[in-house]
């Protein structure tokens, strides 16, 4: 399972239109859950005896103890010998261009990780599900959602040249790791003028998709409550029978984003590791705070992705839970 958390709360960014700024903090992801005892780097003669390991999608949780998982996602903890993070707090500029956007008119999207407090200093990315930077689109209601990937350019920074079918308000995610640190995600607001999308209202819980002949059916192991490691599982058919060829996209067979109905908490949740190819695809995943989210799973599917929603509703701790 990989799974990315990260409270928004704490991980706004800087959104940069032409030569006007306004700085909205940190985009840097520091909630260590299990952080190493100390000790010598690696490639020292000390280091011997003394291994970091880390969750592949959640690098600010590392142990010094062979066979830990992830407490976020129950992800079996890798050998590294990685820090959780260089002590560097990052931000993520966002220049569009043209600077007005505009319904159907094409824009390029560009985007810049900058190191808080040392901008001008180059900031190289590693490559994440086979991408650098995995750029996240939805509007405000979550009633649409896309997926993009902006690439480097000489300018040192990452662009995508991206259309949007409709106006109104919208909401741009980046997930990005910094080489040597931990995740980072940015976030910034936009407005795009045209006709908008008629707004959608979600409420009750929503546990199936249907499309093009493909239906996907979401469930959990456990009630929907915050503060425990949940299995959740989403069965894919086509026409009615299960789908069982698969193909990998980004390197797993699905990738499942969790928006808060606020827009201040997201999830990108990868899949388990499994021998075949669907048409189950097992997840793990937690919630921290309650309240309305939406799912958004991409599967890849005959050579090409498909995109389903689902809507949850995330209640509280239990009562046994709490009293812990």
């Amino acid at each position: 399972m990989k799974r990315i958390f990260i409270p928004l709360l704490a991980a706004a960014s800087l959104f940069t239109v032409a030569s006007c700024s306004s700085d909205a903090g940190s985009s840097s992801a520091t909630d260590t859950v299990t952080t190493p005892t100390g000790g010598p780097a690696a490639g020292t003669d000390e280091h011997a005896g003394g291994h970091i390991y880390s969750c592949p999608m959640h690098p600010e949780v590392t142990s010094t103890k062979a066979g830990d998982t992830c407490p976020k996602c129950g992800m079996n903890l890798e050998h590294t010998d990685l820090p959780a993070s260089n002590g560097k707090a990052y931000q993520m500029k966002f220049t569009p261009i043209p600077m007005q956007l505009v319904a159907g008119q094409p824009a390029k999207l560009s985007f810049t990780p900058q190191e808080t407090g040392n901008e001008a200093a180059p900031v190289p990315l590693a490559v994440v599900h086979e991408k650098k930077i995995h750029l996240i689109i939805v509007s405000k209601d979550l009633g649409q959602f896309y997926h993009e990937h902006p690439e480097y350019t000489a300018e040192g920074d990452y662009k995508v040249d991206y259309t949007f079918p409709k106006g109104g308000e919208f909401v741009l995610f980046q997930d990005y790791s910094p080489t040597g640190s931990s995740h980072q995600l940015g976030r910034q607001p936009v407005t795009v003028q045209g006709p908008k999308y008629a707004p959608v209202k979600f409420k009750n819980d929503d546990m199936s998709w249907e499309k093009d002949g493909y239906s996907a059916t979401l469930a959990f192991d456990k009630p929907l409550n915050t503060g425990q490691l949940l299995g959740m599982k989403i069965v894919i058919s086509k026409n009615g029978q299960p789908v069982t060829d698969l193909d990998n996209y980004l390197g797993a067979l699905g990738h499942v984003v969790v928006i808060s109905e606020d827009t201040e908490r997201y999830l990108h949740v990868h899949p388990n590791d499994q021998a075949d190819k669907g048409p189950a695809i097992g997840f793990n995943t937690n919630f921290e705070a309650p309240g309305l989210y939406r799912v958004f799973l991409q599967f890849n599917h005959a050579g090409k992705i498909h995109t389903g929603d689902f809507t949850i509703n995330v209640k509280g701790a239990a009562a046994s839970q709490a009293a812990l």
